[in-house]
């Protein structure tokens, strides 16, 4: 795959090896916190004030930080002075690497660059849609708002990569469904791997382990989250003036040739690239 991690770049140059990574990564773990940990290990919140706010915010578009404050549990000031402090002790994994001494400030500045150039065809920086599509706000909207959730309800970091016009899509672990009618008519379409099933039913069952969870609890799970994402565009759209209706979010299992795009539909997909050995995929099928 060309889409890769700076750390896997690295590796591939050989510039540092496997073992040095990995301890920049767990040196990484160590030292950065997500906004909710910063705000507790300050003393302004509590465990339990993370998880009401983490379930408003599978209704509300709104990061974490605003949504405390939202709720009353930090005052503005205090939501400051944490974003303040994570940025201030924020470690990225070419820092890590040299302060582990697998690289020094020069060569990192090097590599930097030269990764840049190297993923340039890859990675986009911002969605682009095609000059065919209608109602591009919405859409746009709708990519979006899977990018923001897959940050804020599962926690994933990811790589998205260019949008493509696509006649099938290939085959995958499973594809959660959802259609939408109204002023717009479309498909929506989550592609997982196995391995990312269980992520994504992680993050929505609250647990540290599903590997006991039946194959039907994991499903459920990836149509949730997919219920979560949707119900959210609906409601941005209609603030824009638009008109939904969701169906009930379903599950299908393609065959190996993948899954065609239906007669008068026309497919676009957006690559999420979160590792090697995962696969995560959106598409929208969207009525012509």
């Amino acid at each position: 795959m060309a889409v890769k991690f700076f750390g896997q770049f690295l590796v591939e140059q050989g510039a540092v090896t496997s073992e040095a990574l990995l301890h920049a990564i767990e040196l990484q773990e160590r030292t950065n916190l997500k906004l909710g940990e910063m705000a507790v290990a300050m003393g302004y919140i509590t465990a339990d004030d993370i998880e009401r706010a983490h379930t408003s915010q599978l209704s509300k578009d709104m990061k974490l930080g605003d949504l405390l404050v939202d709720l009353g549990i930090l005052t503005p000031s205090q939501l400051q002075e944490v974003i303040h402090r994570q940025k201030a002790t924020h470690l990225y994994i070419g820092e890590a690497l040299v302060k582990v001494g697998a690289l020094t400030p020069e060569k990192l500045e090097s590599y930097l660059a030269a990764f840049k150039v190297d993923q340039a065809p890859y990675v986009a920086d911002r969605i682009e849609l095609p000059d065919w599509l209608a109602n591009q706000q919405l859409w746009e909207t709708t990519v979006d708002m899977t990018y923001k959730m897959i940050t804020r309800v599962l926690g994933i970091q990811f790589r998205p990569g260019k949008c493509q016009e696509v006649s099938r899509l290939s085959t995958n672990h499973m594809l959660a469904a959802m259609d939408l009618n109204g002023d717009a008519a479309a498909r929506y379409l989550l592609s997982v791997s196995a391995g990312l099933q269980k992520t994504i039913a992680k993050a929505v069952l609250r647990e540290d382990n599903v590997d006991q969870e039946p194959p039907e609890v994991l499903e459920d799970t990836v149509m949730e989250f997919v219920n979560i994402v949707c119900g959210n565009v609906v409601a941005k759209a209609s603030q824009s003036g638009l008109s939904l209706d969701i169906n009930p979010p379903i599950t299908i299992h393609p065959a190996l040739n993948g899954l065609p795009v239906p007669d008068s539909y026309r497919a676009l997909l957006f690559p999420i690239h979160v590792s090697d050995d995962e696969v995560l995929e959106l598409a929208l099928f969207i009525k012509q």
